[in-house]
């Protein structure tokens, strides 16, 4: 025997959705891909100053003003407006699975960590620019921090929280991600900071020469 047919649902209906989820789908693309593009940004400069490390444990002299410019943005762009989008993402999706809660409070946790370990390799490279003598050892195990710290933060978000937050966030949490307080990108912008035009250089001379 045939089973009743299931009713069809109405066409009105089916708009609904279908623009719900074109909406949901236009506000998630603009900050899902900022947060992704700043994670490559980020990574590229964190291989800039493992180059500069590796110089220094092969006893050879390393660019301590691009590390310190290097530093010097990592510590006031992303900590000023890309962290706290994420902390905004972190809440709602908290929000929507309660089940995240442990792994997103270690991920906003580690923007504190990433925030002071950034400040204590900061110290070190002007103590060095100044001409003050500090054990190599220091700037050694304060850069190699950061670049842990750094590395495995963006690392766990790619891998655990990222997916779920495209999954589970609706078009009003990203609009509630994008609506914070931000500036254009001092370095990676198109309308980027003086002060960061040497390091700007630098990096489009080595994509240049990666292709």
């Amino acid at each position: 025997m045939v089973g009743k047919r299931e009713k069809e649902p109405a066409l009105s209906s089916i708009k609904d959705r279908s623009s719900e989820a074109a909406e949901r789908q236009f506000a998630l693309a603009d900050p899902l891909a900022r947060w992704q593009a700043d994670h490559h940004n980020f990574a590229r400069l964190l291989d800039l100053v493992e180059q500069q490390v590796d110089a220094f444990r092969a006893d050879k002299r390393p660019d301590y003003e691009l590390m310190r410019l290097i530093v010097y943005y990592l510590r006031h762009y992303p900590d000023r407006f890309h962290h706290p989008r994420e902390d905004v993402a972190f809440t709602r999706l908290v929000k929507r699975d309660p089940t995240l809660q442990l792994a997103i409070a270690r991920r906003m946790q580690e923007h504190a960590v990433i925030a002071w370990a950034g400040e204590e390799l900061l110290n070190c490279l002007d103590e060095v620019l100044a001409g003050v003598v500090i054990e190599r050892s220091t700037l050694e195990a304060a850069a190699a921090s950061y670049l842990v710290y750094y590395r495995y933060h963006m690392a766990a978000e790619e891998e655990h929280v990222i997916p779920r937050a495209v999954e589970l966030l609706t078009a009003t949490d990203w609009a509630a991600v994008a609506a914070i307080s931000t500036e254009p990108d001092p370095l990676f912008g198109t309308d980027f900071d003086a002060r960061y035009q040497e390091l700007r250089r630098h990096i489009d001379r080595i994509s240049k020469e990666a292709e």
